[in-house]
């Protein structure tokens, strides 16, 4: 069992915070603000979440997920960068900018300027390449492959827990190697995108990793 904090409780978040608290974690939503519907929304999801404020959260977990909108970012990390140090932050966020380009105009990853702004945290890029129905559900019978989860970070000890979690709510994961790989897992989640929000295609639409 790990201990978990989730910033961010919308889609994503609510949707992973509730499958990692049923595959057995401890998992609290951090809360910035009290009576938070997006909070109370995620919490009658699974008697198994709980809620705190954001400091007590955050102290508390062995692993921070960050799901949040990406331009949040920036105010937001900064105040809990002491709080964050030396534990492992799973960035699920995306840079989107106008038109479904890259919000970072390609420059670099969303999860570099995330590492730059909570140097002691160890960053992985991960949860961040499909919609949240694939996220709540990775059930995918009649298929001989799990789905793949890619995933990338610099620090191979907090990838490997990382790795853990992938496979407790039902993924294959598949790294990537480092935090430098996650400009083009950003540009698979603007693919994935431009496929299934903007081209009306199923949402159950996941890559897997076929080997031989």
């Amino acid at each position: 069992m790990m201990k978990i904090a989730f910033i961010g409780a919308g889609n994503v978040g609510a949707a992973l915070a509730t499958r990692l608290a049923e595959a057995g974690h401890d998992v609290v939503l951090a809360e910035s603000r009290e009576a938070s519907e997006s909070v109370a929304a995620a919490l009658a999801r699974s008697p198994r979440l709980r809620a705190l404020p954001v400091a007590d959260a955050v102290a508390a977990a062995e692993i921070v997920f960050l799901a949040t909108p990406f331009p949040a970012n920036e105010g937001l990390l900064p105040p809990l960068a002491e709080a964050l140090a030396g534990k492992v932050l799973v960035d699920c966020t995306n840079p989107v900018g106008p038109g479904l380009t890259h919000g970072l105009r390609s420059e670099r990853a969303g999860s570099e300027l995330v590492q730059a702004l909570v140097p002691g945290a160890s960053v992985v890029k991960a949860f961040s390449i499909y919609g949240f129905e694939n996220l709540a559900d990775a059930a995918y019978p009649g298929y001989g492959v799990l789905p793949a989860m890619l995933f990338c970070g610099d620090d191979a000890g907090a990838k490997a827990r990382v790795a853990e979690l992938i496979g407790d709510v039902g993924f294959e994961p598949v790294d990537v190697g480092g935090l430098v790989q996650a400009l083009h897992l950003e540009h698979m989640t603007l693919l994935w995108v431009r496929l299934v929000r903007a081209g009306r295609g199923s949402p159950g639409l996941v890559w897997a990793a076929l080997r031989r």
